[in-house]
């Protein structure tokens, strides 16, 4: 039976649905920031002349893009908004959370626990792998690998390999599957297949896709001459590989925050990683750190480490 088991970390809530002992799905959440459900009354500061779109602060500071504002709805004004989509950042640029007018009474941001009615524990096994794979980017399978791009416009996949085309596309589709699911991509999502050039070889393709996403909420488009399907989903926040990838000093100094959790040698804890990574750290998060574990913690700065190589250490005190 596949469940979900959550760890709440140090800045950082990470997720994963088991299924035979296997991560067949997993999510990040850093608390802190809006989420989408989340109900809250905010500040209108500004407003596009003519049209029902502007932008809004909420409590915690963050700004929102707001559309299907009354037209009453004036700049200055406070009102009731419902977070549609959480903000994510780019290459070269952030964009926004979105959020609409609502009535729905104030609701608090649902902890990442509370959305997928899972089971908290303190530790699970399996992280590393997954981490390693939103990482790099790949997926493995037999016969070719898939790599996992994240884009301003969209997601896109690319498949290659040593197999023929049609058994490439075919051996390719769980793998996509298991990125989707593994790296919890929404949006707009482009798969680049091997081109086939035989039409039943193209819908074999799409009915094997059919059969592996049958239980994912989507749309998408039919392989079309030159290998290419379209996927679209509701895109509610980043997914793995927009967080590990795009702001990977603040992926790495989360994760660096487990791993320091889990030393199990007597003595103060050293932190060691790139002076990135120790800038994206918050002096509450060290707070927490030394309270969770009892003991001091000092650190030391190396730019010779590759960005995700950040690790702890326990040191004699």
């Amino acid at each position: 039976m596949a469940e979900w088991l959550v760890e709440e970390g140090i800045g950082e809530h990470r997720a994963a649905l088991f299924e035979a002992g296997e991560i067949v799905a997993a999510r990040i959440d850093w608390p802190g920031g809006l989420v989408a459900g989340q109900v809250e009354d905010a500040v209108l500061i500004a407003r596009t002349a003519g049209a029902n779109r502007g932008s809004a602060r909420f409590a915690n500071g963050e700004l929102a893009l707001v559309d299907g504002l009354p037209r009453e709805a004036s700049e200055g004004a406070a009102l009731r908004l419902e977070v549609r989509r959480a903000a994510n950042a780019e290459r070269s640029r952030s964009k926004f959370a979105l959020a609409r007018p609502t009535e729905r009474p104030p609701c608090p941001a649902p902890s990442l626990a509370q959305r997928l009615g899972a089971r908290i524990v303190r530790h699970f096994d399996g992280w590393d792998e997954v981490w390693s794979e939103a990482t790099s980017g790949t997926i493995e399978f037999a016969g070719g690998r898939l790599t996992v791009e994240p884009t301003a416009a969209m997601t896109v996949i690319d498949i290659d390999g040593d197999l023929q085309p049609f058994a490439l596309a075919l051996a390719a589709v769980p793998a996509v599957a298991r990125a989707i699911r593994r790296f919890d991509l929404s949006g707009s999502i482009a798969i680049d297949f091997p081109t086939l050039a035989a039409r039943h070889e193209r819908k074999a393709i799409d009915a094997a896709l059919d059969d592996a996403l049958g239980d994912w909420p989507h749309e998408r488009t039919a392989m079309n001459g030159f290998g290419l399907v379209h996927l679209v989903a509701r895109l509610e926040g980043p997914s793995l590989i927009d967080r590990i990838m795009r702001r990977w000093p603040d992926a790495t100094a989360r994760l660096l925050l487990r791993r320091a959790e889990r030393v199990s040698e007597p003595g103060k804890l050293m932190l060691i990683g790139p002076s990135r990574v120790r800038a994206a750290f918050h002096p509450e998060w060290e707070a927490e750190l030394v309270r969770r574990t009892g003991r001091s913690v000092v650190w030391r700065t190396d730019d010779t480490l590759a960005p995700y190589a950040a690790f702890a250490q326990a040191v004699p005190s």
